[in-house]
């Protein structure tokens, strides 16, 4: 018999050793493994899902305001009028000429934040106290109208650490109330932010609202803030958008990175709300149309937000090169903290 070593030894140098069959098990966790990511690949591809409809809607952050230092200025109670940037403008946030202008610049929508005053009146304003940005002192909710009236709400503002405050004595008197708010934007969506825990508030703007004549489910107005205002909220203008952005949307934005790889949209995200930071869109499941039709289905509303940064605030975009880094199908919300900037950056796209 003719001796095949030889040829042996140059077919395993030209092919190499020959394999051992693969096991059956082996295979079968290969071919299954293979599905599976198949079928994750194909159900959460945008690019299979229908095209959204409608253009993306921009909610203008307290209006136009004098932007700050959000890496300085972090915490509820932190004086932020004394970390501002050099104001280019002479308009504040929370005002009837702020919230105009940031219409005019493109915003679909002016979030305010609602206070009530010591004799029953409801104003726009920021802050818990009046000691940072003013000249005065004390709670809002502890001082008359006419008291926060007298106020200058420019006193504070001070970009070099308090060597200089450009805007002192430009802020007297303008400290408006709700129902000048109502009238600076009769017919536009507003965004009312409620700074405390109590749902007798939300009974004193829906007092306003009515008294007005504001047809506030006609117009679209909205309201955010904490668990039980907003409830009550839902109670009196149950076909009003009312959220609770710091519990009810971070447990549907959390669930869905989770598992929303799976398909099955989380129980939190039903007629609520997914945040998501404009350099972590990567991470949610079908980005960008599919998501949108599986939130569409149950109701909820998508809000992208600027980058997320540890250490730093959570805030809204400022830049139109943020902008630009959303999908331009996207068809929900943006938040916004520079209107001035990003605005007129998204006019080609709702052309």
């Amino acid at each position: 018999m003719a001796d095949t070593s030889d040829t042996d030894d140059w077919a395993d140098a030209l092919t190499g050793p020959k394999k051992k069959p693969m096991r059956r098990g082996t295979k079968i966790f290969l071919w299954v493994f293979t599905a599976l990511v198949a079928w994750l690949t194909l159900s959460n591809a945008s690019w299979l899902a229908p095209d959204p409809a409608g253009k993306p809607k921009l909610i203008a952050h307290r209006g136009v305001y004098h932007l700050y230092d959000k890496r300085a200025a972090i915490g509820r109670d932190t004086c932020t009028a004394r970390y501002v940037y050099p104001p280019t403008h002479e308009v504040f946030e929370n005002t009837a000429e702020s919230m105009r202008w940031a219409v005019g610049l493109g915003a679909n929508m002016v979030e305010v934040d609602v206070a009530p005053t010591k004799d029953g009146r409801m104003v726009l304003f920021h802050d818990w106290t009046v000691d940072c940005r003013t000249n005065g002192r004390g709670e809002t909710r502890d001082l008359t109208l006419a008291e926060l009236k007298a106020l200058d709400i420019g006193y504070g503002y001070t970009a070099d650490g308090g060597k200089t405050f450009p805007l002192r004595g430009k802020g007297v008197g303008k400290m408006p109330t709700v129902e000048e708010g109502l009238a600076a934007l009769p017919v536009h969506p507003i965004l009312f932010n409620f700074k405390s825990r109590n749902p007798q508030e939300a009974d004193q703007l829906f007092a306003i609202l009515k008294a007005s004549g504001r047809d506030s489910a006609k117009i679209g107005d909205a309201f955010y803030g904490g668990a039980r205002p907003v409830k009550r909220m839902r109670q009196l203008l149950p076909n009003n958008w009312s959220f609770d952005l710091k519990t009810e949307a971070k447990a549907c934005t959390k669930d869905y990175v989770k598992y929303g790889w799976t398909g099955i949209i989380p129980e939190s995200c039903r007629n609520g709300v997914i945040a998501i930071p404009v350099n972590y869109q990567w991470a949610f499941w079908g980005w960008p149309d599919r998501l949108i039709q599986r939130m569409d289905s149950v109701g909820a509303r998508i809000i992208v937000f600027g980058p997320y940064e540890s250490g730093k605030s959570n805030e809204g975009l400022t830049t139109p090169q943020q902008l630009a880094k959303v999908p331009a199908s996207f068809n929900g919300y943006i938040w916004v903290e520079d209107i001035r900037a990003v605005g007129p950056a998204l006019r080609p796209r709702q052309k």
